[in-house]
């Protein structure tokens, strides 16, 4: 394989790789605010909004309210519905104060949806 064409490869995999970053930046530009997901700990409910600058669960642009869906799949099919990529997930459980330890703090994860 000659230079060009390894240069070529290379840059061809580079964009495949950025293409997630791109989309990412895209979907940032029209909501500055990151999508997010919260779960509590045996509630049969998911709430579906966003994270701002201060980490303020608020509603996301698109809707008027913080929205409640019945499950997971639901909340990434409504972010999906928005042409959102990923989403923060956080998982909240008051277990540990509840036993006397100290909270750990909430899990969170980015997915993709």
């Amino acid at each position: 394989m000659g230079t060009s064409n390894k240069v070529a490869t290379i840059a061809a995999i580079e964009s495949t790789n950025n293409l997630d970053i791109v989309d990412n930046n895209i979907t940032q530009q029209r909501q500055p605010y990151l999508p997010k997901i919260i779960g509590v700990a045996d509630s049969t409910h998911y709430l579906v909004g966003a994270s701002d600058a201060n980490n303020n669960f608020i509603e996301l642009t698109e809707e008027s309210c913080v929205v409640c869906v019945s499950s997971l799949a639901q909340a990434k099919q409504l972010l999906r519905n928005h042409h959102y990529r990923v989403a923060q997930l956080e998982y909240q459980t008051a277990y540990d104060e509840m036993c006397g330890l100290s909270s750990c703090g909430n899990y969170h994860e980015t997915i993709k949806l």
